[in-house]
């Protein structure tokens, strides 16, 4: 006996009652919002009203979400690099894209500093603060030419994990890379391992990103409770400047080079890059956005193999809101407060580091390293650093959006001026956060493109 068209939606329901009714779902931005909106409410509520308890869960809410983005990044970064570098060898001419991958790198950063400079000399952030060179103090950790080039190679293999030492773990899974690479063959069963592995990593973040929005409520809360608005205003003019900053290369630059060097819709690239933009306001680290970074930069049609490689290397290198505005302006904050005239060679050495030393943040969240290497280089006290300290975390969320947003953009120019970008792909490219269960909403559309051959030959 045929089934009615009544009992077949009764049966086709997804509540399977025949009602038709079914829970909506929460877009991941909503989510995320509703998460900014409450932690400012409950951070308001703990400092007003000296709420001890509420000011400590929020604290430890929002550091156990940190803790458990950088459980992973050790050996996420690790696994990434070596496999994207493996992956290479599946494309033609890729020494010709790596080039062009680091050559747009230095260009949207020399494009990110100069825009920095530029508003620190117009704004003055040092004048009228209140702040004084007493204010400042030393950093815990301080950043050299010496200690970045030294640094890079490792004493041991184990203490580079243990202490999180991203640049040492880069390079280690560089040279791991290069020499499966030589091995041909006979790596193989060592890189199905390492992808293997590097595919529970990802699944596993997966789970903790889907927790975002929680973590954004103790991230923000305890930000506003910790600090509150006073200490915002005293800096006011230098947090303006770092957000305007920041919001010129990310809404200005980059919709600029998409539209007249790539020839694609700004609007487009923002819709299918906001999972890993809003991400990455929230998190304040690139290397645990990573993931994402990656599924929506392959979303938006660039070829997987070539995606492998350049977003992670984006990840640990590619700063213009940490390693370029940020740096810049606080070079021109802290020089006014400690009465330091800065010259035009100044400002060059400024750009010089900010292109050069950007593998000194490494993806981390805060940029105090490369902070502390950009005063060492221009010659200014690194006292200035602890003026700077309290407001970080405030600062880090939009910085942090500006580069995962750049490690996106660059992937996607070069795809597309090398012509292996799928276009159609751009086009349809939805701004849904996805968690692979393949759901009706297109939640799943991460894992369905990842399951699809590649439509695009990725020749130059």
């Amino acid at each position: 006996m045929s089934a009615t068209p009544a009992s077949a939606a009764a049966t086709d329901s997804p509540s399977g009652s025949g009602s038709g009714f079914r829970i909506p779902k929460v877009p991941f931005w909503a989510q995320i919002v509703a998460g900014l909106v409450l932690g400012v409410v409950l951070g308001w509520i703990a400092r007003r009203y000296d709420v001890d308890w509420l000011h400590a869960t929020l604290d430890q809410v929002g550091h156990i979400f940190v803790q458990l983005l950088k459980l992973a990044v050790a050996p996420l970064v690790f696994f990434a690099i070596l496999v994207s570098i493996t992956n290479l060898r599946k494309v033609n001419n890729a020494a010709r894209l790596a080039t062009r991958t680091l050559l747009w790198f230095m260009i949207t950063s020399l494009i990110a500093v100069a825009i920095g400079l530029v508003i620190g000399l117009v704004t003055n952030p040092g004048a009228g603060t209140g702040l004084t060179p007493k204010d400042g103090k030393l950093p815990e950790h301080a950043g050299s030419w010496l200690d970045f080039l030294t640094g890079i190679i490792p004493s041991d293999v184990i203490t580079p994990f243990t202490e999180l030492n991203v640049l040492q773990i880069v390079f280690m899974a560089a040279v791991a890379g290069i020499a499966a690479l030589k091995l041909g063959e006979k790596a193989q069963p060592i890189l199905t391992l390492s992808e293997s592995v590097l595919e529970l990593l990802q699944k596993a973040l997966w789970w903790v990103i889907r927790l975002a929005p929680l973590g954004t409520v103790g991230l923000i809360g305890y930000a506003i409770a910790d600090y509150g608005w006073d200490l915002i205003g005293k800096y006011a003019t230098f947090t303006v400047d770092v957000y305007v900053g920041c919001a010129l290369v990310l809404f200005g630059v980059y919709p600029l080079l998409l539209a007249t060097v790539a020839k694609l819709s700004p609007l487009q690239f923002f819709k299918g890059a906001w999972p890993a933009i809003q991400l990455a306001f929230v998190s304040r680290s690139s290397v645990g956005t990573m993931p994402v970074t990656q599924k929506v930069t392959e979303r938006l049609g660039v070829p997987k193999e070539y995606a492998s490689f350049s977003v992670p290397f984006g990840a640990t290198t590619k700063m213009d809101g940490c390693a370029a505005i940020y740096p810049a302006l606080a070079a021109i904050f802290i020089a006014q407060i400690f009465d330091v005239q800065l010259n035009g060679g100044d400002y060059v050495l400024i750009a010089f580091v900010s292109v050069i030393g950007s593998a000194a943040t490494a993806g981390l969240t805060g940029a105090t390293v490369m902070l502390t290497l950009t005063l060492s280089t221009l010659g200014l006290p690194l006292e200035g650093v602890g003026l700077l300290m309290a407001i970080d975390p405030i600062l880090d969320m939009v910085r942090t959006a500006t580069n995962v947003a750049g490690q996106a953009l660059v992937p996607v120019i070069v795809s597309a001026r090398e012509k292996i970008l799928d276009h159609e792909a751009y086009a349809t490219a939805s701004s849904s956060l996805g968690d692979g269960s393949g759901g009706a909403d297109g939640s799943g559309d991460y894992e369905a493109r990842d399951a699809e051959p590649q439509r695009v030959p990725v020749t130059a």
